[in-house]
């Protein structure tokens, strides 16, 4: 995002946190093309053509039933009823862990990071946030918790003994039926509709955004931006998501080829001084800057005295993007080592680079052999004196969340006896969110805190010193009241298990426990019996959000 673009940016944030205060005004937000870039149902259709379970049969009729409704010779209860025909005899529970499996693999990374801090924006000030939206909750539901909105109005099919019918539930959450939808919820939360915020992207909407007090036109379709500009209503355009521009494919190949370009340039450094660290070191410095130059990568380093004052040491971070890895070669710079999952070893060129740069690639499924792959790294900072970067979630994670550690690098830290530095990175996945090709300019926020004394750890007490490092992360990226909420309330419901919390509008925190999810077909069973793992929600998804019945994702018992 370039500076010009971040100040439009702000100015929108900070026009809602100019706003009155309370949970009387709610945030309402339709889901596709505001939240996400793009439709979430186009992305459920071709994973089910990419997984062939749609016949040739289903897919002509399909086509036909968008294409009557694309050119107007059909309603949207038209091409719903469509739809749900094909679901006849499906088992609802796969289709939420369908929709789990379809957030993680195109969904999470189509978020607008803009609408995510929008929606925190309205969460600061106390405003009840809700997705009103025409899709399902099974398109919607891994979104909403992600994002931590409770309130989910939505289009539903009808499932009877855990398996959909053929029907919908009239009124469906589209046009009046979403007005339908935000006067209920107002009545059931004491909300005052003339001071509430829609935000939508489609004329479609023209009915609910006319009904509020403070319509919000985001991304929007022609019909809708005259409508905005003849009733005045403030406009708003966002690209850090969906089709980029040629500029942002050049600049990701770019920069992705500036690690063979600053391992070429280092070679004449290698073959006069005959040091091949001094040469990495140049190499790695050089990649940093070029590439993170080339994405328009801007960083807002807090601390940046915290890098050089401990090393060697073990630099932590958290794991959000595929453009952390510049960024870290752009601090870092010199004398480091790390480790990766095997696979990038076999990319072409790039794997070799980093093996001799002082990259160690370990299986991720065993760990086992991930520690002992990890032992010449000891070596590396006791020999060397060399400083190890790692992540200690172990994989980049789908939003700015922070998951669970790993221990690998507590236990380095202990063997090597040198002190570990957090390196806290707010918004990388601004720049390019997991599984996204594209990397497109953003400003990012990084926070090195002071180093952490290791001197006194032991493998006894391990466990204290990975929860003392994790907190000072949630601390810094202003996740630890989350946390702490989500451990109240599953004391208080009697489980042992910690998940990470989900924080709530009006005051009121939801656990939800996200299902274990697996390649599973969307199934169809002659019984009246699910065949897909249950999910450990699935008791608060009865009935969900229908537009004349909204409902509240409670936390499951």
């Amino acid at each position: 995002m370039t500076k010009k673009k971040t100040a439009e940016y702000q100015s929108h944030l900070q026009d809602v946190l100019d706003a009155p205060e309370g949970a009387h005004i709610a945030a309402l937000f339709d889901f596709d093309g505001t939240i996400i870039a793009g439709y979430s149902a186009t992305a459920m259709l071709w994973e089910k053509i990419k997984r062939r379970e749609m016949t040739a049969e289903e897919i002509v009729e399909t086509i036909n039933v968008m294409a009557q409704y694309s050119t107007g010779n059909m309603g949207f209860s038209g091409l719903m009823s469509g739809a749900a025909k094909f679901m006849k005899g499906v088992t609802e529970d796969s289709y939420f862990e369908f929709g789990e499996e379809l957030y993680e693999k195109h969904i999470a990374r189509k978020v607008y990071p803009e609408a995510r801090a929008l929606i925190e924006a309205h969460r600061a000030k106390g405003h009840t946030i809700a997705i009103v939206s025409s899709a399902t909750i099974y398109q919607i539901e891994p979104t909403a918790r992600d994002l931590d909105i409770e309130h989910v109005l939505c289009s539903q099919y009808e499932v009877e003994n855990g398996e959909f019918t053929g029907n919908i539930i009239r009124p469906l959450c589209f046009g009046e039926g979403k007005v339908i939808a935000a006067e209920n919820l107002a009545a059931d939360y004491d909300l005052d509709l003339d001071k509430s915020y829609f935000y939508s992207d489609s004329y479609d909407d023209i009915e609910l955004l006319e009904r509020v007090g403070k319509p919000r036109p985001l991304n929007p379709n022609t019909k809708l931006r005259e409508a905005a500009r003849e009733n005045d209503w403030p406009l708003e355009k966002y690209e850090s998501r969906g089709q980029g521009k040629p500029v942002d494919y050049f600049r990701t190949i770019y920069a992705t080829g500036s690690l063979i370009g600053s391992a070429v340039a280092s070679l004449p450094i290698w073959a006069l001084t005959g040091s091949q660290r001094e040469a990495m070191n140049f190499s790695t410095g050089l990649f940093g800057d070029v590439a993170t130059a080339l994405t328009g990568c801007e960083l807002e380093v807090t601390g940046e005295e915290n890098l050089w004052t401990s090393r060697p040491c073990i630099f932590v971070f958290n794991h959000q993007s595929k453009a952390d890895v510049m960024i870290l070669a752009k601090l870092i710079r010199r004398d480091m080592g790390g480790v990766a999952k095997k696979e990038v070893r076999e990319t072409p060129v790039i794997g070799k680079l980093m093996e001799l740069a002082g990259t160690v690639f370990v299986d991720r499924a065993n760990a086992g052999s991930a520690i002992k792959a990890m032992a010449p790294l000891i070596d590396a900072i006791k020999v060397d004196g060399k400083s190890i970067v790692i992540a200690p979630e172990g994989t980049r994670t789908l939003s700015p969340k922070l998951g669970p550690f790993k221990k690998g690098a507590f236990h380095m830290a202990i063997q090597a006896g040198v002190p570990m530095v957090p390196i806290v990175i707010h918004n990388a996945g601004d720049v390019a969110p997991k599984n996204e090709f594209l990397m497109r300019p953003a400003q990012v926020k990084v926070d090195v805190l002071p180093a952490v004394d290791t001197s006194k750890w032991s493998v006894r007490t391990m466990n204290d010193h990975v929860a003392e490092v994790r907190s000072m992360f949630l601390e810094a990226l202003g996740q630890a009241d989350e946390e702490e909420a989500l451990e109240a309330l599953v004391n208080d419901e009697g489980s042992t298990k910690k998940t990470p919390a989900k924080k709530t509008p009006a005051k009121k925190t939801v656990a939800r426990k996200k299902p274990a999810v697996k390649k599973t077909s969307i199934k169809k069973t002659a019984a009246k019996k699910s065949v897909a793992k249950k999910p450990a929600s699935r008791s608060t998804r009865k009935g969900k959000a229908a537009a004349g019945k909204p409902t509240k994702m409670k936390a499951a018992k």
